[in-house]
């Protein structure tokens, strides 16, 4: 566990009570897995009614303000992404894994095919 404090603030008081501690994903795996004491480091029921905006994406494209004036209702935009491939599913505005659509009682869900790892999504931020 690392402490980062706050720039512009070294030495104060407030710099040690304002700096909150900073974990790595490998840090935050191990934590779950040691004991008790650990877990009252990181306690998860506090974001855990947090709302999140779920998205999928299906595929995207570049188009010319030209031809995005032009679309009309029955227009066809051709996408960068096969027909067979799986979607994005973003977690605000972030990839953390790959799916496929699903029907269920005439409701459209996804099916996870791939979860991206915490330590992959950290390298996609960059």
């Amino acid at each position: 566990m690392t402490d980062t404090p706050n720039p512009g603030t070294e030495g104060t008081e407030e710099a040690a009570e304002s700096a909150s501690p900073q974990y790595s994903p490998d840090e935050l795996a191990n934590k779950g897995q040691q004991g008790d004491a650990s877990k009252a480091d990181v306690n998860l029921d506090l974001v855990l009614d947090i709302p999140v905006d779920v998205s999928l994406r299906v595929g995207s494209t570049d188009i010319s303000i030209r031809d995005l004036v032009s679309l009309v209702e029955g227009s066809v935009i051709a996408l960068d992404q096969d027909a067979g491939a799986a979607m994005d599913v973003l977690v605000n505005g972030t990839l953390i894994a790959h799916g496929e659509i699903v029907v269920i009682d005439d409701r459209f869900g996804v099916r996870l095919t791939d979860v991206v790892t915490p330590t992959e999504r950290i390298e996609n931020l960059n």
